[in-house]
């Protein structure tokens, strides 16, 4: 079918949308609380600088309070057989990986 080009196109017009001062404005860096949140609580994105201040702190904490010596020795393989499935399931995850082989 060819197009007639004698016809002027109609744009088609967007229908008018209600304004929400809830959502994240264009260009904007910060997250917008949610409706109901408390006020000064933000919505929290991948990567937040307080969950990797949590992360940071609760390492931190074991680390200075945990026997690691002694739950080295218990995260090993209990048996030659455990070992081998272990060795093989890193394997297998080492040749799914971009990485190194």
């Amino acid at each position: 079918m060819v197009p007639n080009n004698s016809l002027p196109r109609i744009l088609q017009q967007q229908p008018a949308r209600e304004s929400n001062q809830q959502q994240q404005q264009s260009g904007s860096n910060d997250f917008q609380p949610k409706p109901g949140a408390p006020k000064g609580q933000q919505q929290m994105g991948e990567g937040s600088y307080e969950a990797t201040r949590d992360y940071q702190k609760n390492i931190k904490d074991y680390l200075k309070d945990a026997d690691v010596a002694a739950d080295a020795e218990a995260a090993k393989p209990q048996s030659e057989q455990e070992a081998r499935e272990l060795d093989q399931a890193e394997a297998e995850g080492k040749s799914h990986s971009k990485g190194e082989r």
